[in-house]
């Protein structure tokens, strides 16, 4: 698959933990993304995640958890039981538990302390939504994903990806094509600000 499709998606969550149980390795919880949270504007448009888009890739997919999106550092994989992923009503839901290695704990302090906050997420567009609205930023609608990792991340924050530009261009030129409407004028404007922004 080429690297050029795979996005990110990064975000500050208060829900990541560390638990510890007596005679038991230390767990990371949290939320990797949120259902239904609308991103920061990602260059003409916004974006939210449908209940249900993790569904199927949790279930068929080899996903691994990273700290920082960094396959040196592999906190859990789900096909070793070392990783667990499920949805809920809120979103996607993390616990991994991390190797007895030495920036494996330091990590886990860090998240004690507060540190580090933010969750992300990599994955490649399965199904998706566009909706034009005429006031205010396009909306993108994630139906459905494929994961290829999840994990604690040092900057949080809802970031820009060249892969959404590219395909919220391409669902702005099928709508100048096909429309006739007056607001055909406005869909060429905002394709043309999304192409500078680029």
């Amino acid at each position: 698959m080429p690297m050029r499709d795979i996005e990110t998606r990064v975000i500050e969550v208060s829900e990541i933990r560390i638990e510890r149980r007596d005679d038991e390795p230390p767990k990371i919880f949290g939320y990797s993304a949120l259902f239904d949270v609308e991103s920061l504007n990602l260059g003409g448009f916004v974006e939210t995640v449908a209940p249900g888009a993790f569904t199927k890739t949790i279930k068929e997919s080899d996903i691994r958890g990273l700290f920082n999106h960094d396959s040196n550092f592999v906190l859990g994989r789900n096909v070793a039981d070392t990783l667990s992923l499920k949805e809920d009503k809120k979103g996607l839901l993390m616990e991994a538990v991390p190797p007895d290695t030495q920036w494996a704990r330091d990590l886990v302090v860090s998240i004690e302390r507060g540190d580090i906050t933010g969750q992300s997420f990599s994955f490649r567009t399965v199904s998706d939504q566009w909706t034009n609205v005429e006031e205010g930023p396009d909306e993108r609608r994630l139906l459905e994903v494929e994961l290829f990792d999840v994990g604690p991340v040092t900057f949080p924050a809802y970031v820009k990806t060249d892969v959404a530009v590219r395909s919220y261009q391409e669902w702005l030129a099928e709508q100048i094509t096909c429309d006739t409407t007056p607001r055909l004028a406005i869909r060429r404007r905002r394709q043309e600000l999304a192409e500078i922004k680029t």
